[in-house]
């Protein structure tokens, strides 16, 4: 522990050198600064603490400017193939802290250089992420005690993920949703779905109690018929689906996350920070997205 201790002290006296505090504390198992930080105005740092096994983390380096009047909404994310770590989708979601959020993803904190070899992960981890920032909210020894908007949550999460997301959508701390290369399988398909995968019925849809996006990677991804679907069935929310022409891996592992990021962002800041600017990108006559080119936006009749 003392050994710990002094990594976590010189660690912390060196940042303070440079002028940049992080959330690393002795609860921290594991830290990496990736992407520099990303492009947002909070440079962000992706680490793995010991009060949340088999998750990851990715949050702000210095989180003076968060408190009384500055939260940190929250993000809470599920990997593709049911993976136990974002290993695929690392710079994408620490480009989203960068831009003053916090992110818990699903799995281990990703190996430099690694892909994750292990056991899947569960629908029952992304209901831990939710459980950890509230407890963390209220803790008066936890870096984020009373800087975390536990009332702006968006449950996300890609291919198995974005199942997993479906399946806990009717948890009631989730204000918004996004399913990325994802979407609900019928009985006519329900064979193609690697095992593992949750399979709710698409009567699942109806218990979704938050505006919703689903962002695809066109008709060559294998999710497109599935997402566009689930899509065509919403009706009772305001739900959007916005393609990009990719295929099934999206462009989270480009610099900064690629085009999802900027999509994603745009939904987070509106749903969530309540940015006017944001929304539009997917509301009004002529949305910002559909002049984005390579973009194809649809949206209910609860959405326009």
């Amino acid at each position: 522990m003392k050994i710990l201790n002094l990594r976590h002290t010189l660690a912390a006296v060196c940042l303070l050198m440079v002028g940049t505090l992080m959330p690393v504390t002795a609860q921290t198992k594991d830290s990496r600064v990736v992407d520099e930080g990303g492009t947002g105005a909070y440079k962000a740092i992706m680490l793995e603490d010991a009060s949340l096994e088999a998750h990851t983390i990715f949050v702000p380096q210095d989180l003076t400017p968060f408190g009384q009047t500055e939260k940190l909404q929250v993000l809470v994310w599920g990997n593709g193939a049911c993976t136990n770590s974002p290993f695929e989708h690392y710079l994408f979601l620490n480009e989203i802290a960068s831009h003053g959020f916090i992110v818990v993803a699903t799995g281990y904190m990703p190996k430099q250089g690694e892909r994750y070899q292990g056991p899947m992960s569960t629908t029952q981890q992304q209901i831990e992420s939710i459980d950890w920032v509230m407890q963390q909210n209220e803790k008066k020894d936890s870096p984020y005690y009373g800087k975390i908007d536990t009332k702006n949550i968006c449950m996300a999460g890609m291919s198995c993920g974005g199942l997993q997301a479906l399946y806990n959508c009717a948890d009631k701390r989730i204000t918004a949703l996004m399913i990325c290369n994802s979407g609900l399988f019928n009985q006519q398909n329900a064979g193609s779905a690697v095992g593992g995968m949750p399979m709710p019925p698409k009567e699942k849809l109806k218990e979704i109690h938050t505006p919703v996006i689903y962002i695809l990677g066109g008709e060559r991804d294998i999710a497109y018929g599935n997402g566009m679907d689930d899509f065509h069935r919403i009706d009772h929310v305001p739900a959007a689906v916005a393609n990009f022409p990719v295929g099934h891996g999206g462009t989270y592992s480009q610099p900064h996350g690629g085009e999802f990021s900027v999509v994603a962002l745009a939904w987070l800041q509106w749903q969530l920070k309540g940015d006017k600017q944001a929304a539009k990108m997917f509301v009004g006559k002529e949305p910002e997205l559909a002049k984005r080119e390579g973009w194809t936006l649809e949206r209910n009749s609860k959405m326009e």
